[in-house]
Parts: C-alpha cells; structure tokens; sequence
C-alpha cells in the first residue's frame, strides 16, 4: 500500500501508489501547530501558514502562484490544527511536477513580505469574525478553551485579534525558521506517482540541514475535579452545545473502545442519543458524539443544536442517555454494529488519494507508526463488550463535566449542575 523513505536532510517521504486513479496528491505536513505557541505570538502557526501563499521570489504574488494551480485545474489548500499544519496540491498526474515545484517553492522559499503581512492581518481578523459568528463551528473552540483552560490546548488556533494586530515580521519568520525543518516535515504522494517519483522528491525537497535543536510543546496533564462550564451570550434562534469529558490520548489503546462508543452514542442516525433526542423528544436537528485526540491528551464530547426555550430539557435527556450507557453498558448487536459502520466509512474514505495522503501523514506525524486500514479495523474488531463498558464508566464522569454554551443564555446559570452521570 505505501513505502516509507527518509531522506538525508531528515525528510521523512511516504509513496502511495494508487493505480485506478489518474489524480496525485501531494501533502506536505509540519508538526507544528498552534500548541507550539506561546501567548505573545498564539496564532503565529496559523498566520505563517497564510504567508505561505502570498509569494516567492520564483513567484512574487499570490495571483502567480494561484494561476499556476488554477491553470491546471489543480485543487489546493492549507490548514492549520493545534498540532500540526499542512499544504497539499491535488491534480492530474500529468502535473506532478508543477504540484511538486509549487509546493517545495512554498514552503522553503517564501519571502515574508511586510506588504503582505500588513494586509493579510486583516484578513486572519475577518476569518476570526467568521467562526465567531458561526456558532456551529465556534462551539468546538469554545468546547475546548472550558476543558483546556489556559493551556495551548484551550487557545484558539488563529489567536486573539490584538496578537494578530501586534505581532512582528521577526517573530513570524523566527517561528517559521524554527520549525519549517526538513527533519519536522514530511512528504506524501497518493495517486498515480509515475516513474523516478522519489527521484522527484529528493530534488524538490532533498535541501536544507537537519535539526539544530529539536522544538518541543508543553504537554497537558489533566487536573480537573469538578465541572466546568462556559457560556457565550449571543442572541440566536437555536443554542450550540457541546457537552464533554476527558478521554485519551493517541497512544492508549482505549482510544478503540472510545469510537466504538461514539457511534453507538452518536455517530450516526441511527444511534441512542440521535434517536432520543432528535427523533423521540423533537428537542434538536442535529446531534453527535464524537472523540477528539491529542498526542498527550484527548476529549469525548457531544455536540447538539438545541431548541433555546428548551435547553434544561435536552441537557437532561442527553444525561440520562450518559448514564444509561454508564450504567447498564452496551449490548452485543450494537457493538457489532459499530464495529460494522467504522469500517464502512474508513474503507470508503480511503478511495480518493487526498483522504489516502491524509490517513497516511497524520498517522507518521503524530504518532510516528502507521496502522493500514486492515490492522486498524483489526484492532477495532478486536473491542470487547467490557472493553466499552469500561470506557464508558471511566470517561463519563460527574467530576470532570465539560459545558459550552452558545445562544440566549444566562451567564449566571449553572447548567452544567444538571449534568447527573
């Protein structure tokens, strides 16, 4: 399915051959996100990553290097997370070079400049109003700033606005020099590769030293006792919730049992709480569960958009649902059928070689060892029963209740005080 290479400047490269595609994706992955940061600079990871685009000395302009892309029909992006950040050109295997030419001058030859840094601040403050005012989106932040508190963990990724509004050309291009390394980067190749393709890599990617000091992150150690709750007073026909708990890292083996409760709970329609809550009371459009993960730490959470005149109602219904599980378990069908949906989804995720490119990055990044799509649907299928029931009454805990609020609600109410698991 992939070969792994590494190349002397410390590039790690993976090539994944697909050969009923005639589409290349090339992602190139950075592990650093905003969780390297520290608070006079939080948004520095996201800001370099828009800095990225707006011109090399190859290519002075941002138009230069969109109409290069767009002349191919190329699609191309970047993104930004809490622990890493990530380019990638998706095209014709025709184009490899180009996505390759593009993607390398990008990342290495960026020339930072003031003109554009001055412009692109207001343009990072408009995204940041975006989110804001999009609860649905803004609630996951808000999520983990309760959980997280402060710790880079709890920071938005794109910063507060006066940091983006104060923060220097120096800072941003120390940061950049800091961790745009060889050795903290990584190189993958999903699609129709074409011959000499590492060959191609090498002389794209293959400059540059290794590390002079390795960055490191403060790591997160969860102290919470007692719940903890964060309300935005925002005047909207609906409230965003999301309701969660502590859960666990990439590297503990829990984290299987974790997603297999996610969807009995609230991955798909015909889950508990989506059953309950949407279909039984009428209380919600949406609702899911779902598990956030971190190299030292991890999140459960619940996510629903509720009807405002009767939130205590739902948070109620969803903690009943909570304590269900926590109390009485699962049953052997729907663990079958959990097991069942997680790998119908991964196998149709894996079709295109954006989604192959991505399955293959992260996993190397973060957790520095990369599961197939059979070993990870045999470690799924190898969850018990007990196995979940565990993980439901370990992670589901009245002490460590996380609730973020957004809507016509109260400051002063204690909700999260009905949260009875």
């Amino acid at each position: 399915m992939f070969k792994k290479h590494k190349l002397n400047n410390g590039l790690r490269v993976i090539l994944a051959p697909m050969q009923d595609t005639k589409a290349i994706t090339v992602l190139v992955l950075f592990r650093v996100g905003s969780r390297y940061e520290t608070a006079n600079i939080n948004g520095a990871s996201h800001f370099v990553e828009h800095l990225m685009f707006k011109g090399t000395k190859k290519r002075p302009t941002a138009m230069k290097i969109s109409q290069e892309l767009d002349s191919v029909g190329a699609e191309y992006n970047a993104f930004t997370s809490k622990d890493y950040t990530g380019y990638y050109v998706e095209t014709d295997s025709e184009h490899t070079d180009l996505a390759l030419d593009v993607l390398s001058d990008i990342v290495n030859n960026s020339i930072f400049s003031p003109k554009e840094i001055e412009r692109e601040r207001g343009v990072i403050i408009e995204e940041i109003n975006m989110y804001e005012d999009n609860p649905m989106m803004y609630i996951e932040d808000l999520f983990e700033q309760t959980m997280y508190g402060d710790h880079p963990l709890g920071w938005n990724i794109a910063g507060p606005r006066e940091v983006i509004r104060r923060v220097t050309r120096k800072q941003l291009f120390d940061y950049y020099r800091t961790y745009y390394q060889p050795a903290n980067s990584l190189v993958v190749a999903a699609g129709r590769l074409g011959e000499n393709f590492l060959e191609k890599v090498k002389s794209s990617f293959g400059a540059g030293q290794k590390f002079k000091h390795r960055p490191s992150y403060r790591p997160y150690r969860a102290k919470q006792a007692s719940p903890h709750q964060n309300i935005k007073n925002k005047e909207t026909e609906q409230v965003q919730l999301a309701l969660g708990f502590p859960a666990y890292s990439y590297f503990q083996e829990k984290i299987y049992p974790l997603y297999l409760l996610s969807v009995i709970l609230g991955g798909n329609m015909s889950s508990r709480l989506f059953m309950s809550v949407r279909e039984k009371m009428g209380l919600c459009y949406f609702i899911r569960a779902s598990v956030g993960v971190y190299e030292d730490a991890g999140n459960f959470v619940i996510q629903a958009g509720l009807d405002k005149k009767r939130l205590e109602q739902a948070i109620i219904a969803i903690s009943l649902e909570l304590a269900k599980v926590k109390k009485d378990g699962i049953t052997a069908p729907e663990l079958y059928k959990a097991k069942e949906f997680l790998k119908g989804k991964l196998i149709l995720q894996l079709e295109s070689s954006d989604a192959v490119a991505s399955w293959l990055g992260k996993q190397e990044l973060l957790r520095r060892q990369i599961l197939t799509p059979a070993e990870q649907i045999k470690r799924l299928e190898k969850v018990s029963r007990e196995q979940v029931n565990r993980v439901a009454a370990e992670v589901i805990n009245q002490r460590q209740v996380n609730l973020a609020l957004i809507g016509p609600v109260k400051e002063s109410a204690r909700l999260a005080m009905l949260v009875q698991v």
